[in-house]
């Protein structure tokens, strides 16, 4: 890995005990617009693309701060510090900083491969990120971050049935400011962040740089018997770097360009064999946070970069906007994916911990990714009862990921070790969209908004496998090329109601259409032992439609003091792509349910009893059904020998249609399971409480999350699952205008959780992220 190198007390510890609120709205009041020490400010979003106040948008919506942002990060974490932060949110990755996955409501893709396509779109100041690569771009100086749950296939389109996941960076202005934050913190891992805006003709030219550092030692040990090493693994460097220039020649046009790069080296994610015992839930005795046993490489690097252009002109009636994006980048990651050394042919201590049937090393590489988007749009200026939006969208990208499986030392199929499979893929996605929306006011109270959108898909697709000459030619697919295409067009809508029952009180329901385009998935490595036989080991998930029903409420209660937003929700997902992962040849297997229903609730509050005392709490509840009678998948994998009755290496909770053999998984029925990853209840609250001292005041702040048990595959197993997860944080500290010094906590009750498994070899898994505490300082201008 590349280095570069006493009242007020227990006024503290009840603020910190208190159970409220969850990372859905800014930290303090005064982050809000318009706060004041009495009541809470109003928040506002951009969720379809114009400014707004989150209590009358007619969408179930999740705010986050900068400074909720810095709080969660404290430490370095990367974006997956948001999952549970609000309700419906899971994020995770089986790649670790590089690849997150997003899930809303229970709608996600567990496809580890690096053309996954996903049902949560991520957009960056109004670019929306396909790869999973660029989706891990990491999240700095930002001015708000949104959460909108359930399709949005009008005005955001590009795979939208579950909702979006929006950053809006902030821009360049008219006068100088910045910040800067300092942190270090266990593992010697140091966070720098700042930004500077830099008028350079007054009103007409203006700049803003910002730029992220981050780097942490590895502390993880190898108990290799064979190469023992301290403190080998979770290490990283990272840096990312921000410019903008807001060019404003007359008071009607405006061009902001922007340039963006990120650059990572350090470890892939560890995997840890048989951390789970056949039969028990939960981690084992195998499991110990700061050591592993591999025989493998563990290393990961990403590189990404984008230049864009947002240009703004206004007509009088409309603006015209137009933005163009254009992202390009490359990335490597291998990891020991049996999670263990050696291998069950070899003298009892010369593999483990626990049984290794066979040795797993893979490397996948993305040697270059471009994507390149543009949109242009008309809106409506003006506070009149008739407000509208027009627009065209236009993507393109261009993507190869070379995929390799290395014997090791020991495997009897390869004694001298090296590459054995290498997999080329080769992927070119087109489309575009035609879309408008429209409010009208009907009346004072009541307004109604409409929005349609045409979308048009292709994607070209090849696959190139080659073979070590030294491998069995019985484990292949078929070699040489196999080519794909696949093309869709549909028609996306949505259509809600706002009501204004009060000043304070505003009710809403909304229907909406959304829809996936079709994917293609060619990576399997071995011939696979599933319920639908695959010809040349390329499968394709046909397009995927939702219809989604929402009503809620949202409200301002105790005479702006509080706030308390509540709705419910049901979805039909018909022809839901899913990936079947894993299983006894470690298969990436796409397939189409038949349905998927979903239903459920979010509930966002938030309330300042006194001037010095914010509290927030948020809930969730998502029920998730497969509806499909026939629809089947391969379970864990089998052991080479008879080591357990029924041959499977975990044991299954669904009806087995093929019983496991050696060699053979079990091939199981899933109909009526949940979706992998789908919590059905997730919580989070905190507590923010300051005291005037000086010029300055002393506060603490405490947040809180909870996800209810997740399963990590389509197929249910007593041992691939997590039953809940709980992390807390508690950042002390001091601040002024100008500067705030603190510490800092995440994880404070040390919380160890499975995230995911891997099931082809052994029973191994992933966990959550250890401790960690740190001190911060940090100054504006």
């Amino acid at each position: 890995m590349r280095r570069i190198s006493v009242s007020a007390i227990s006024r503290f510890a009840l603020a910190g005990a208190l159970l409220a609120g969850g990372l859905s709205q800014p930290v303090l009041a005064q982050d809000e617009a318009g706060a004041d020490d009495d009541q809470l400010g109003t928040i506002v979003v951009t969720a379809q693309r114009r400014e707004e106040n989150l209590q009358d948008v007619p969408l179930s919506i999740s705010t986050l701060s900068d400074e909720r942002l810095a709080a969660i990060g404290s430490g370095g974490q990367d974006v997956r510090a948001l999952s549970a932060r609000v309700p419906s949110l899971v994020v995770e990755s089986s790649f670790g900083r590089t690849f997150p996955r997003f899930y809303i409501r229970g709608l996600g893709n567990t496809d580890f491969d690096f053309n996954a396509s996903q049902p949560v779109s991520v957009v960056y100041d109004d670019v929306v990120l396909e790869n999973p690569i660029l989706k891990g771009f990491p999240v700095f100086d930002l001015d708000r971050v949104e959460v909108l749950r359930g399709p949005q296939g009008t005005l955001f389109g590009r795979n939208t049935p579950a909702g979006i996941v929006k950053f809006d960076s902030v821009k360049p202005g008219n006068e100088v400011t910045g910040h800067a934050r300092l942190s270090y913190g266990r593992f010697n891992a140091l966070t720098a962040e700042g930004a500077v805006t830099l008028p350079i003709v007054d009103d007409m030219l203006s700049a803003r740089l910002s730029v992220l550092y981050q780097r942490q030692d590895d502390w993880i040990d190898n108990d290799n018997p064979s190469a023992p090493e301290e403190d080998a693994l979770e290490g990283y460097e990272e840096i990312a770097l921000r410019g903008q220039l807001k060019f404003t020649p007359t008071d009607e046009q405006e061009l902001l360009i922007t340039g963006q790069y990120r650059d990572l080296e350090g470890t892939a994610r560890v995997f840890r064999a048989n951390v789970f015992t056949r039969g028990e839930r939960g981690l084992n005795a195998n499991f110990d946070r700061d050591s592993v046993s591999v025989d493998g490489q563990n290393d990961q690097q990403i590189e990404t970069y984008n230049i864009a252009a947002r240009y703004t002109h206004d007509l009088g009636p409309v603006s015209l906007i137009s933005v163009t994006s254009l992202w390009g980048g490359d990335a490597t990651s291998v990891g020991d994916v049996d999670g263990g050394f050696g291998a069950n042919f070899l003298p009892p201590d010369l593999f483990g911990p626990g049984q290794i049937p066979f040795t797993a090393e893979t490397q996948d590489a993305v040697p270059f990714l471009t994507q390149f988007t543009q949109e242009v749009r008309l809106e409506s200026n003006g506070d009149g009862p008739f407000d509208y939006q027009v627009g065209f969208f236009y993507f393109d990208e261009d993507l190869r990921i070379d995929s390799t499986n290395f014997s090791t030392l020991g495997d009897p199929f390869n004694a001298v070790g090296g590459p054995n499979i290498v997999v080329r893929q080769r992927q070119s996605s087109e489309a575009f969209g035609i879309f408008g929306a429209v409010t009208v006011e009907l009346t004072d109270q009541f307004s109604v908004s409409g929005g349609l959108r045409y979308n048009d898909d292709e994607r070209d697709y090849s696959v190139v496998r080659s073979l070590d000459s030294q491998f069995p030619a019985f484990l292949q697919n078929p070699l040489g090329t196999v080519t794909r295409s696949v093309s869709d067009d549909n028609v996306t809508w949505d259509i809600s109601a706002t009501y204004a029952a009060t000043d304070d009180i505003n009710l809403y329901a909304r229907i909406a259409r959304g829809y996936r385009a079709p994917s293609i998935q060619g990576r399997i490595l071995f011939p696979p032992a599933t319920a639908t036989p695959l010809e040349d080991g390329v499968t394709i998930g046909d397009s995927e439609t939702i219809q989604s029903y929402e009503a809620g409420i949202k409200a301002t209660v105790l005479d702006g003091r509080g706030r308390i937003n509540l709705n419910g929700f049901y979805y039909d997902l018909n022809d839901a792509q899913l990936t079947a992962v894993g299983g006894g040849v470690n298969a990436n297997r796409l397939i189409n349910a038949d349905n998927v229903r979903g239903y459920g609730f979010e509930l966002d509050t938030e309330f300042k009893p006194i001037p010095e005392l914010l509290l927030t709490a948020s809930l969730s509840y998502n029920n998730t059904e497969i509806q499909d009678d026939g629809l089947t998948t391969a379970a864990c994998g089998a052991t080479r020998v008879d080591t357990f009755p029924d041959v499977s290496l975990c044991t299954l909770l669904d009806p087995i249609v093929t019983p496991a053999a050696p060699f053979s998984a079990a091939i199981v029925n899933i109909d009526g399971n949940s979706l992998p990853q789908a919590p059905r209840w997730i919580a989070n609250w905190t507590a923010a409480y300051s005291i005037p001292v000086g010029a300055g005041e002393v506060y603490a702040f405490t947040d809180w999350s909870y996800r209810s048990k997740i399963n990590f595959f389509l197929y249910e197993s007593v041992e691939f699952q997590d039953g809940g997860q709980l992390e807390g944080g508690l950042r002390i500290g001091y601040k002024t205008d100008s500067f705030d010094v603190a510490g800092f906590v995440r994880n404070i009750t040390n919380d160890e959780s499975a995230v995911g498994g891997i099931d082809f070899n052994n029973l191994t898994g992933f966990v959550n992220e250890p401790r960690i505490w740190g001190i911060e300082a940090g100054f504006k201008f």
